[in-house]
C-alpha cells in the first residue's frame, strides 16, 4: 500500500492541479477565439478595404481656373479638361465632366465616396459662357421602377401548362420519321 501512495505522489504530487491548469488554459484559448472573432468585423472595414478608383472624367478645380468665360472655346475646353462625360441630350452646347471615387465593400456592391459633375455651357458659337460644379447635396436621387412591360401571349392560364404540350411531343419510333422540322404542327 506504500507503494502506490508513493507512485501517486510522485506522479500527481497534489491532486486536482493539473485539472486546474487545463481548464484555465481552455478558458484562455475561448477567449483568445471570441476576441478574434469579435474583431474580424473590425478589421475587415478596414485592413481588407479595397483601395478608391477614380471614374470618370475628373475636371481638376487647377484646370478649372485656367478657363475663362467669354473667351475660351469648346476647341480650348476640350484640350484642357479633356473629351467631356456626356453632352446635353437636346442642347449640345452643355457639356458634363462627371467623376466620382468609389470603393468596393466587403460581401457588397460599391460605395461612392466623391461624387462631382462640372457643367460647361458654351454659346451658339462655341464660346464658354459659363461653367457650375454640382456636388453630392446638389444631385436628386432617381428611383428605379421595377416593373416589367406585359408581353401578349407570354401567360398561361393553369390548364394551357398542364395540357399545352399534348400532341407536341411525337411518339418515339412509331412510324414517324423524327427530325428538325418534322414534329406536329410545321
Amino acid at each position: 500500500m506504500s507503494f502506490s501512495r508513493t507512485t501517486r505522489s510522485m506522479t500527481n504530487p497534489q491532486p486536482g492541479r493539473p485539472a486546474r491548469r487545463r481548464e484555465a488554459a481552455t478558458a484562455r484559448a475561448g477567449l483568445l477565439a471570441l476576441t478574434l472573432i469579435a474583431a474580424l468585423p473590425i478589421a475587415g472595414c478596414s485592413v481588407f478595404q479595397a483601395p478608391p478608383v477614380q471614374r470618370g472624367n475628373k475636371a481638376d478645380p487647377d484646370l478649372l481656373a485656367q478657363l475663362t468665360p467669354g473667351v475660351q472655346t469648346q476647341t480650348d475646353v476640350q484640350a484642357l479638361l479633356g473629351s467631356p462625360t456626356a453632352t446635353g441630350t437636346f442642347d449640345r452646347n452643355t457639356w458634363y465632366y462627371i467623376s466620382s471615387v468609389t470603393r468596393m465593400q466587403p460581401a457588397g456592391n460599391p460605395e461612392s465616396e466623391q461624387q462631382r459633375v462640372v457643367v460647361v455651357h458654351f454659346d451658339d458659337n462655341g464660346t464658354l459662357r459659363n461653367i457650375e460644379q454640382r456636388g453630392p447635396d446638389t444631385m436628386q436621387d432617381v428611383a428605379i421602377v421595377d416593373r416589367t412591360t406585359p408581353v401578349p401571349g407570354t401567360d398561361r392560364t393553369l390548364l394551357q401548362a398542364l395540357f399545352g404540350n399534348i400532341g407536341r411531343v411525337g411518339a418515339g419510333g412509331m412510324g414517324s420519321e423524327q427530325g428538325p422540322g418534322t414534329g406536329p404542327g410545321r
